[in-house]
């Protein structure tokens, strides 16, 4: 078991410490510049020598940012939700790339910390919040956190439950990725540690299972993504209009 635990402790390549905050290098923080370059490296080729009719890699590219626009912005947003479009798409690529990165052997999979998707998640909650104030203003943003006609005494309680649930909100984002992430990657080094064993035929099964989970995995990569990021735009959608 204690084998198994320090896979997910991410190895320190350079210890920093900034007027009392760590800042120290991690294998989780390089897999995130790795995720950086790479998603950065995708859009670039795409887009380097774009043709007005897309074949290759310009192809495929073009299909992920129209799902990202018509599944997760228009159809959330509506248009005036296209202000937000680079944002989402980003959003999904990046976690996308982190969340594979780690199915990669011997990578580390960020997304498996919540310091990690706890960060994203407040994006999510100081991005949303800004866009509410900025298209409905300051007062009636506020005012949006209750419905209009309601009696005084329901108030009292609903405008503290609603306050509740906006701070739950980058909870739930954070521990959904966090905890889809570990117990995937948790069941494959479990599977792996078993193949290890000596015994030709007994490695068989959980091989096996080691394939399973990892294509397995890749699918809940994709949808973990999905699921970040289209929540990102209700979240964005909820603050900005009034009804």
């Amino acid at each position: 078991m204690e084998r198994l635990l320090e896979e997910f402790k991410p190895h320190i390549y350079l210890k920093l410490n900034l007027f009392g905050i760590d800042m120290s290098i991690t294998k989780a923080i390089v897999m995130l510049w790795v995720a950086v370059v790479i998603v950065f490296l995708l859009v670039w080729l795409a887009g380097r020598r774009g043709k007005l009719v897309p074949s290759g890699w310009q192809n495929l590219m073009e299909s992920v940012f129209e799902f990202v626009r018509d599944n997760m912005v228009l159809e959330v947003m509506g248009r005036e939700g296209l202000a937000y479009f680079p944002w989402i798409a980003t959003l999904f690529l990046y976690i996308l790339v982190a969340n594979l990165i780690g199915l990669i052997p011997g990578s580390f999979t960020a997304t498996s910390l919540t310091g990690t998707t706890a960060a994203w998640a407040v994006i999510v909650f100081i991005l949303y919040h800004v866009a509410g104030v900025k298209k409905l203003g300051v007062w009636n943003y506020i005012k949006s956190f209750a419905p209009s006609g309601v009696p005084i005494p329901i108030l009292f309680m609903m405008v503290p439950i609603e306050i509740v649930s906006h701070f739950l909100r980058p909870f739930s984002l954070a521990v959904r990725l966090f905890a889809n992430m570990t117990a995937g990657h948790m069941i494959i080094l479990v599977f792996t540690f078993m193949a290890m064993t000596s015994v030709w035929w007994v490695k068989l099964l959980p091989f096996g299972g080691v394939i399973v989970m990892m294509l397995f995995e890749i699918f809940v990569s994709v949808i973990q993504a999905y699921i970040f990021a289209i929540l990102a735009s209700i979240y964005i959608s909820l603050a900005v209009y009034e009804h």
